[in-house]
């Protein structure tokens, strides 16, 4: 029996070798999310946009998001708004063309999902005939600040060819699971993106507030129809040579779940998403990134390694409480290594620090930081969604998450 204790012990130390390296890894590339790194606007504004919003039963939020875009600091003659009303059966496109966007009506239930949707649209907008530059994609539920699109073409033409905007939320105040999520977007805008992006490497994409130049998109395709499609996309750029490049004063809000079981769905469908693009890219990723020596390949590797990291913690979890509760103690020293816990206790509160760091240079509402009392017990609770991720990732269903909270970019701003 005392050969398994040992065991554990000897699989405990190698996990916590592996949270702690990854740990200071992040911890070291964070340090260079501390200089905002703000870049001017000096482009006029030359690119023409196809905005393309990907919608199924949207009738609620679609308004207020085409609205902001309408009120962009950039010629409307340079914008088309392209609504995708994907296997709707509200009165999704009814209100899109109420607000003045281009219906393209979708029925097609065996290749449901936003990534198929897109997929799609891009090929309706080879026969569409109009000349693009760029194409933007946001979610129904968004709402874009007025300098998004003039921070795109400046980005454009200074030879950026695909950018990720800053990722905010909408109703980051409405309950516990609301700005849990919101403190974790605000850590990994500043922390994780903007400092890559001080340090010219890639950025990870997020789905929505996504601009790509159009020809670079007619090169490569879309191809991208898994769960996370961003992923995917952002992923095959890096391969290719391409860095996406994070855009932190270009702003999207997004509408966060408001319940544990809403978010904890959404999330598996991320890392069931995740789990499916690192099978495919993560190893071979790594193994270039060393060989080729290049550190933008070695980075993504690590990024998609990051789901993997969240069950290490949680199977580290598991086995201090066995060990600190259920065990005596001179079977606990067999399973415990001398220190280990105290290195993991002092990890994990130098990581956690950064949040409430990270609120400082974000200036975020006071409100905020009262987040920070639950936000240790969510951020724990990606182990069992990544854990039930991992089980079922080779699952490919879309579940659409339900918006219902019609705000304008004005009530946001003011709260």
């Amino acid at each position: 029996m005392n050969s398994v204790y040992v065991f554990v012990g000897l699989l405990y130390l190698v996990l916590l070798i592996i949270t702690v390296v990854t740990s200071i890894y992040q911890f070291a590339f964070s340090l260079f999310g501390i200089k905002e790194g703000r870049t001017a606007v000096a482009s006029p504004p030359v690119k023409r946009f196809a905005v393309i919003i990907p919608g199924h039963n949207e009738e609620r939020v679609i308004g207020p998001l085409i609205e902001s875009i309408k009120a962009q600091h950039y010629p409307m003659e340079l914008i088309d708004i392209h609504l995708i009303a994907d296997n709707c059966t509200d009165h999704t496109a009814d209100v899109g063309r109420k607000y003045g966007a281009i219906v393209h009506e979708r029925f097609d239930p065996v290749h449901a999902g936003k990534g198929y949707a897109i997929e799609w649209m891009i090929g309706q907008l080879r026969t569409y005939g109009e000349a693009y530059d760029a194409i933007v994609m946001f979610d129904a539920d968004n709402l874009v600040d007025a300098d998004f699109l003039s921070i795109m073409n400046d980005k454009l033409c200074r030879g950026h060819r695909v950018i990720q905007g800053y990722l905010g939320v909408k109703n980051p105040f409405d309950t516990w699971v609301s700005v849990s999520l919101a403190l974790s977007y605000w850590y990994d805008n500043r922390m994780w993106q903007h400092a890559r992006q001080n340090l010219n490497l890639p950025c990870a994409l997020g789905g929505t507030g996504l601009c790509i130049d159009y020809n670079l998109l007619q090169e490569m395709g879309w191809g991208a129809t898994g769960l996370t499609e961003d992923l995917e996309f952002g992923v095959r750029c890096v391969e290719r040579g391409v860095i996406p490049t994070w855009a932190h004063e270009a702003k999207v809000f997004d509408e966060k779940p408001t319940t544990f079981f809403a978010s904890f769905r959404q999330r598996l469908r991320w890392q069931q998403g995740h789990f499916q693009c690192a099978h495919d890219h993560m190893l071979p990723l790594f193994i270039q990134g060393i060989k080729e020596r290049n550190l933008s390949k070695f980075d993504t590797a690590v990024y998609l390694f990051q789901p993997m990291r969240a069950i290490i913690v949680l199977m580290m979890s598991v086995i201090l409480f066995v060990a600190d509760y259920l065990l005596p103690a001179r079977i606990a020293h067999l399973m415990i290594y001398p220190l280990p816990e105290e290195i993991l206790i002092v990890t994990g509160a130098v990581l956690f620090l950064q949040i409430p760091f990270t609120l400082l240079l974000e200036r975020s509402n006071w409100r905020a930081y009262f987040g920070l009392v639950i936000m240790p017990l969510f951020l724990w609770t990606w182990g069992p969604v990544s854990l039930h991720a991992y089980f079922t990732r080779n699952n490919k269903k879309w579940y659409h998450t339900v918006h219902k909270r019609s705000l304008r970019l004005s009530q946001i701003k003011d709260s």
